[in-house]
């Protein structure tokens, strides 16, 4: 999880003329998570730029309300088959340019996929397989657009399979792409890899829930398994829910510590890779932090990692990031203050 980057930056708009993948695309519907892209090997950005559109593209379809919800589960399931054409339909409904463009294109998205060698392709599209069972799941799972409607997850169990669905196959599949493309990567445990993967990617989902409670409570939703979630649509009732958001909190910081294991499994010839992990790893702690001052059901009190503390944490990791130790140092401190 990376923090949106700050609105009125002076980015030019995205246009028809940039090409089938324009870099200003992506930069534009992905904002700050952008630099995990660019820092990227070269071997590896066009595979993962491209499924990051796919999946930027789903999640769009997935949240629109230009269409009923109906007819939003009919287009993830055409996504789901390769099939994007129908998704153009929903283009002219997106308030952001970005995202409009995003679905104008979608066409050129899907011959890139194909144009692929098919080993990548085939991630590729497993990946979107699976990340769009959790978007279809979730629009099953909760019926309603409003408070009014206001479900929760059952249990601890269907959270972690969503944080799955949505977020921690994108561990797997960065991983199984990077053995794929770099040898120096594809010498590691694969194994322990694939087993410590997955938890950075749900660990950074539940960030993501934690940070985003008060808003999802308002549209019909509540992914922590509490008995009636009604009573958290008034934020002075927070007390009540402490115990169970704290124990959410420190889920959420055990992820990350498994993720933090990844990274120290990757050599220093691997700091691009690195780089593109620890971002995530460092700003979700920062943001755990933040959380446990907070009071998350105070809708006009978002939880945000100001812009000048993210530009001091990637400062930081660029200095460190060829330096096991001194990057050790750095996480403990971060996760000393999410505790």
């Amino acid at each position: 999880m990376i923090p949106d980057a700050p609105s009125g930056s002076g980015e030019r708009q995205p246009s028809r003329d940039d090409g089938p993948l324009p870099d200003a695309l992506l930069r534009g519907v992905s904002r700050s998570f952008y630099l995990s892209l660019r820092v990227l090997p070269q071997a590896l950005r066009p595979q993962v730029s491209l499924a990051y559109l796919l999946a930027r593209a789903s999640d769009t379809v997935a949240d629109t309300k230009a269409v009923p919800r109906q007819r939003r589960l009919q287009l993830l399931r055409a996504m789901r088959q390769g099939d994007f054409r129908p998704v153009s339909e929903l283009a002219s409904g997106q308030a952001l340019p970005a995202e409009r463009l995003l679905l104008e294109r979608l066409d050129d998205c899907g011959a890139a996929l194909e144009s692929l060698a098919p080993g990548d392709r085939g991630l590729i599209r497993s990946l979107l397989d699976t990340i769009i069972s959790g978007q279809i799941f979730d629009l099953e799972r909760f019926p309603g657009e409003s408070e009014r409607e206001l479900a929760a997850l059952s249990d601890a169990a269907e959270l972690d399979r969503y944080a799955y669905l949505v977020a921690g196959c994108v561990g797997e599949f960065w991983t199984r792409m990077c053995a794929a493309h770099l040898p120096l990567f594809a010498a590691l445990d694969q194994e322990e890899l694939l087993r410590l993967g997955p938890r950075l990617g749900k660990g950074l989902q539940l960030v993501n829930i934690l940070r985003d409670l008060a808003g999802d409570l308002r549209g019909g939703r509540c992914y922590l398994p509490v008995r009636e979630p009604r009573r958290f649509l008034d934020p002075g009732r927070f007390g009540e829910l402490r115990e169970v958001y704290d124990r959410w909190l420190g889920a959420a910081a055990a992820h990350l510590d498994a993720g933090w294991e990844y990274v120290e499994r990757l050599p220093p010839g691997l700091w691009r890779v690195r780089l593109a992990c620890i971002w995530p790893i460092w700003i979700g702690l920062a943001t755990l932090a933040r959380l446990r001052r907070a009071n998350p059901l105070d809708l006009s009190r978002r939880v945000m990692v100001p812009q000048w503390r993210v530009n001091l944490l990637l400062g930081q990791s660029l200095l460190c990031v060829r330096s096991g130790r001194l990057l050790g140092l750095t996480y403990r401190r971060l996760r000393a203050a999410a505790c």
